[in-house]
């Protein structure tokens, strides 16, 4: 089955989450590109991640580079339609919430390529975070939603996105730890490098957003709790920009004199994942670190005033600790001598799927005719739509979602329970008395429909 795919990728995190849906498609073979927007970009710590994933040299780097997320977006725009116009896909694949991702997704619908977007419908619900901007406008532009959670699939569905354009696929970054943790633990050299004792209390950091580096309040706050946590030894690979703004700031000589603490250059995949899974603890505001520690049992202080990971939260997987040095050093602590806090990660169902993400994204795409997914222009006889939310009752009740479709010429966008919450309406569930259902379609259609719900 030939078909033309494009995977954009733009920071290193993102070739993480991107390899198991990239070696799922190639064992249908069907052969997908790599293309490298350059969001953050060190070609050699690149060359790392790809050897290590076993992904092949990308066809185009568009060398976007650091700047505002105006210009990072912009760039991004420009160049991708320059790669778009040569290879000319038949979709394009790209993960997460980066500013490399909202400028591939405009790229795409301003030239009528499907977009795909993996890791969607997450939401912090601040919208003085770039990356919130980022993945909301990229999962309304999308032509398919590949959700990682119940929730993210529930944020969609309450934003109005149709059905038809997202599916529960779990995230992807289960996969890489699976796959990659018996090669961490058998190749990386680190916890020697380290001298890592695993009686012994150790403290994984890392911090990369701009809300704690460019408030010089946060990261001191950050640093002082670090250097305040010295039963442990605290490990911290630096990320480049923060490594700058900490020596501009002066705070990296503090941490450098502090014996218990041990910064170092960005690590490879394998010695990340070696180090977080022999880690007692791991303070990060990372999205993907949250996963990932969740995933290897690993308690989790996120160094954010919010989270679009939620689930990391209810299943007693982490706390929310902001940048407040007392709130840090108190929840790392617990997590340090409270076993209660790994036995309930251990308990839990993980969230964020199975491991298997990869390969149901995969199978999604090899089953749909991609061209059926470009825009078109639908007609409707009143001008537009609207929304409507109805209680299910009359001869409704009994009905299955699709008859209701069929019958009325409606969208069922969503499907409520008595308690509120949302569902995905797939196209066999029956709709019960009291329930409640959200459509989408012409006002003379909703009318019809609220009449034969008895309303």
């Amino acid at each position: 089955m030939g078909r033309s795919l494009l995977f954009f990728v733009g920071t290193r995190p993102e070739i993480i989450k991107a390899a198991p849906v990239i070696h799922s498609l190639e064992r249908r073979g069907i052969p997908v590109d790599l293309v490298h927007v350059g969001q953050h970009y060190d070609r050699e710590l690149s060359r790392v991640f790809l050897d290590e994933f076993r992904l092949p040299e990308p066809v185009a780097e568009l060398g976007v580079g650091s700047g505002s997320h105006a210009y990072q977006t912009a760039e991004t725009v420009m160049r991708a339609e320059e790669v778009l116009g040569e290879f000319l896909p038949e979709a394009v694949l790209a993960v997460g919430d980066t500013n490399a991702v909202l400028g591939t997704a405009l790229a795409c619908t301003k030239l009528g390529i499907p977009f795909l977007h993996v890791e969607a419908g997450l939401r912090s619900f601040d919208l003085t975070m770039p990356e919130e901007i980022n993945r909301r406008v990229s999962d309304h532009l999308a032509a398919l939603n590949f959700a990682p959670t119940a929730r993210a699939v529930e944020n969609l569905l309450n934003e109005g996105i149709p059905p038809s354009k997202v599916r529960l696929t779990g995230n992807t970054v289960v996969d890489a730890v699976h796959t990659m943790l018996p090669a961490a633990r058998e190749r990386s050299k680190i916890l020697r490098k380290l001298r890592i004792d695993s009686s012994k209390l150790t403290l994984l950091v890392t911090v990369h957003r701009r809300e704690n580096l460019d408030r010089p309040e946060r990261l001191t706050g950050i640093v002082e709790a670090l250097l305040e946590l010295d039963e442990a030894l605290v490990v911290w690979p630096l990320h480049p920009h923060a490594a700058r703004v900490l020596r501009e700031r002066r705070l990296l000589d503090d941490l450098v004199r502090a014996p218990h603490i041990k910064v170092m250059k960005p690590l490879g995949y394998l010695d990340f994942l070696s180090l977080l899974s022999a880690s007692t603890a791991v303070a990060t505001d990372s999205g993907g670190v949250q996963e990932e520690a969740f995933t290897l049992g690993v308690p989790c202080a996120i160094l954010r005033d919010n989270t679009e990971r939620p689930e990391i939260i209810e299943l007693g997987g982490g706390l929310i600790v902001g940048a407040h040095p007392g709130r840090i050093v108190k929840a790392v602590r617990d997590f340090f001598y409270k076993s209660s806090w790994r036995r309930r990660i251990r308990k839990a169902r993980n969230p964020f799927g199975d491991g298997r993400a990869g390969e149901r994204i995969a199978e999604i795409i090899a089953a749909t005719d991609l061209e059926s997914l470009q825009p078109s222009s639908p007609h409707f006889e009143e001008g537009a739509p609207v929304y409507a939310a109805l209680r299910v009752g009359g001869r409704v009740n009994g009905m299955t979602v699709s008859q209701v479709q069929e019958e009325f010429n409606l969208t069922v966008v969503a499907v409520y329970d008595r308690r509120g919450r949302a569902s995905y309406p797939e196209p066999g569930m029956t709709l019960t008395a009291e329930g409640v259902i959200k459509v989408l379609g012409e006002r003379g259609f909703v009318e019809r429909l609220r009449a034969a719900c008895g309303r």
